[in-house]
Order: structure tokens, then sequence, then C-alpha cells
């Protein structure tokens, strides 16, 4: 497997650092196939004009943030348009100092196609369409791009467009900004263009502002900008996109605010799109929040603390125990198995050794000794993560490049990585088993 060396870096240091990388995940991933294609047959139903919302719940480092990641490369290879965004105490999806316009912001910030797979695609999506709409035009009746029977007839095209957002809630006046690109984008407007795609990136701040410069009554707010990405993802539809796969992670950033009543109109407005998405509201949407079960599962400050939530998302009698159901809107993830985690060191261990350009040593009876040493820590069949055995991985591999003398067998059975003895039996009462000091 060769692997250029940029993207060897990116994954290295990424992984040692405890996050996931953005680019090369199909060379390190494992495992997840049940998730993936559950993933993967809501994207065959966006495409049909559906909607869907998915909740990924799991511990710290279990891995919700690479399988968000993973789905995006794979939306992105459908042709579909793709924006994340993090959580956190600025950004949320529901304030009252602009919280959850600066979510917005961060999707619309991070959106990202195949052929800009980075983010900031919005500019690129826009001269997409206009580009598509006049070959449509040519194409249909024979001319040339000099040719005065061309900007009719591109226009009728734009208005078939338009017509069909001017329904939604706040459709006119998209529908407007989308005419005024277009507009500025045939006199070579510049100018016009960057005040259009600052007023689609939520970045205006008063009505006033937008008015003197693009003649609308209107912004992007803390209340209505999730109406935007409706919008939008009935538009990335006519322009040609499969539709729009909307990311958030970190969901913990909400069960976390101390105040109870912001809590819950972040939860009101989870269920806003939860309805909107499982009721035919939205079309061509995808939406995939992940957190830890505590923010998701706890009745006193996460998802379940909101009744509406809690009554719709509880899996059922049938959905428990070793049957998971990777249709319902909660999926949990499950620990990588033994076999999953050797093969992943094995890519690891290949790719280390491309990234540094020497030859790779370690055998697979290493390898195994080394799940085996990682595994056998006191409660790790329930507490251990991909993400701490990877960064203990990648920091031996470090150690073994940087002391060709080193001997694998020796440094694996040193007390550094010698196996966890069990704890001594207590009589801990039950009531408190789980107290902290």
């Amino acid at each position: 497997m060769k692997i250029p060396k940029r993207i060897a870096s990116v994954i290295i240091n990424s992984l040692k650092g405890g996050v996931v990388p953005r680019i090369g995940l199909p060379y390190i991933t494992v495992g997840r196939e049940t998730e993936i294609d559950a993933f993967l047959h809501d994207i065959g139903i966006i495409e049909e004009g559906g909607a869907s919302f998915r909740f990924v719940a799991g511990k710290y480092g279990s891995g919700k943030s690479f399988l968000l990641q993973t789905v995006r490369g794979y939306a992105m290879d459908r042709n579909m348009a793709v924006a994340d965004a993090d959580l956190s105490p600025e950004r949320r999806l529901q304030g009252t100092r602009g919280q959850g316009l600066a979510t917005y912001k961060e999707l619309i910030r991070n959106l990202s196609t195949k052929t800009r797979p980075e983010g900031g695609a919005l500019t690129l999506i826009l001269d997409r369409w206009i580009n598509g709409l006049m070959n449509e035009a040519m194409s249909e009746n024979g001319l040339s791009f000099s040719d005065p029977g061309l900007k009719p007839l591109t226009e009728k095209k734009i208005r078939d467009v338009i017509s069909s957002l001017n329904e939604m809630v706040h459709g006119f006046d998209f529908a407007r900004l989308l005419t005024l690109y277009y507009e500025a984008y045939l006199n070579g407007d510049d100018e016009l263009k960057a005040r259009v795609v600052k007023w689609f990136r939520g970045e205006y701040t008063t009505k006033t502002e937008a008015k003197e410069q693009l003649g609308v009554n209107i912004i992007i707010t803390d209340d209505d900008w999730y109406e935007y990405i409706k919008l939008f993802s009935v538009f990335l539809k006519k322009a040609g996109y499969g539709g729009l796969i909307i990311l958030i992670d970190e969901l913990v950033n909400i069960y976390k605010i101390p105040n109870s009543i912001t809590r819950q109109y972040n939860y009101e407005k989870i269920l806003t799109m939860y309805n909107d998405t499982l009721q035919g509201k939205a079309q061509y949407l995808g939406i995939i929040m992940s957190g830890t079960p505590q923010c998701i599962e706890d009745t006193r400050r996460g998802v379940y603390s909101y009744e509406a939530l809690r009554s719709r998302l509880t899996a059922g009698r049938f959905g428990r125990g070793e049957m998971r159901d990777m249709l319902a809107p909660v999926i949990k993830l499950v620990p990588l198995t033994y076999e999953e985690m050797l093969v992943l060191t094995e890519k690891l261990a290949d790719i280390h050794a491309q990234l540094f350009e020497y030859e790779q040593k370690i055998r697979e009876e290493d390898l195994i000794t080394f799940i085996k040493i990682e595994f056998s820590r006191v409660g790790a069949d329930t507490s251990i993560t991909p993400r701490e055995v990877i960064r203990d991985f990648i920091e031996l591999l470090d150690i073994l490049y940087q002391n060709p003398g080193a001997n694998i067998e020796k440094l694996l059975s040193s007390d550094g990585f010698s196996f966890s003895s069990a704890a001594p039996e207590s009589g801990t009462d039950e009531e408190y088993a789980e107290f902290e000091i």
C-alpha cells in the first residue's frame, strides 16, 4: 500500500495528537461496516428527495469523530455536499448572543464537495450552478457562449430554480440573492459577488447594512439559520449535487450548559430538526449528531431530559442487548474487536515506515503481544478506547524508529508495557460503587 508522504504525515501526527485526520481516512479505516452501511442507506434516501436524522453515541475516543469523517468522505464520493461543525460554548444550536448563528457560519465555512474537500466550497458551488445552466442552454439550443440568445434562455432556467425555492420559508429572499449573484457573475462584478457570498455566510449583522449593500431587508439570525440550511439542501440538488449532509459533533457542549432553560431551547431546536426530517418537511437533507452516551441518555441534563425527544429516541423492548437496530435514530458504537485493532496496527506500522523511510520489521507476533498488553489493563474490556491504543502504538513506533538498536520484545516486556495485575477484591458497597473523590 503506497501512500503519499503528505497524507502519511497528516495521519500519523493527527492520530498521535488524539484527533481525527480530515484526509487519508480510507488508508486506516477498519470495522464499522454495519454503521457505514446504515449511513449509506440514508444517503440513498436523501438522493431520492428524502431526509434523515441520526445520533451517534460513543465514549470519548471510541471513534465517533472518526466515523463522522468517514461518512463525510463516502458522502462526497456520492456527489453530496457536506458541512460539519463542532459545538462549543460559543457555538450552539440556539442562543441569544449569536451562538446559533456561529454554528451556521461554521457549517457554511466548512461546506465541502468532492472537488473542494477541504471546505470553503460555497463560491465554487454557485459558479458551477451558473455554468451548468449556461451549458444546458447551449447544448439544448445549439448556441455558442457569445450568442446573444444565451442570456434569456439561461435566465429562464434560473427562474425555474428560483420558483421552486419561493414556496419555502425565506425562499423569496434566498432566490433574490441567487439572482443578484447571477447578475454579478455576468457583469464581472466581483464586489457584488463577494457581498452576496457574505450574506449567504451569515456575516451581515444588521438589516440596514444588508439593505444598503444588497437591497434585501433580511439577514440570517440565531432564530432562523436552520431554515436556510433547508433552503441550501434543495438548492444544492438543483445545482447538480445529491443533497446536503450536516455533521454536528461534540453534542456534550449542550449537556454542559449550566442554565436549564437554555439547554431546553437547544433540545427544542434538535426536536424541530428531527421532526422536519422524519415528517417530510425537509428534502435532500441528512443530519448526524454525535456525543457521549451520557450527554444523550442522561434524563437530568442530556437529550433525554427533553421528554419529547426521550420518547422518540429511546430504544424499544427488542432493540436492547446483543441485537442491534441500525435503522434506529440512535446508533451506539461498540468497541472494535481485537482482530480489527490488529489490522489497524498493521496499517499504522506500514504508514509509519513509509513516512520515515525505514524497513518495517515489526512481526505479527509482536503486534499480537502489543494488543494483548493493551487489552489486559484493569477494566480494559469496558473502558479502553481506540484512541488510547493508537496513541500508545504510535509512541512505540516512534521510540523504535529513534532507537534502531532497541528490541521490541524487551520493550514490550518492560515495566512500561507490562500486563496489568488484577485489582484486589474490595468490599465496596454497591450504593457507592461509582462514587469518586
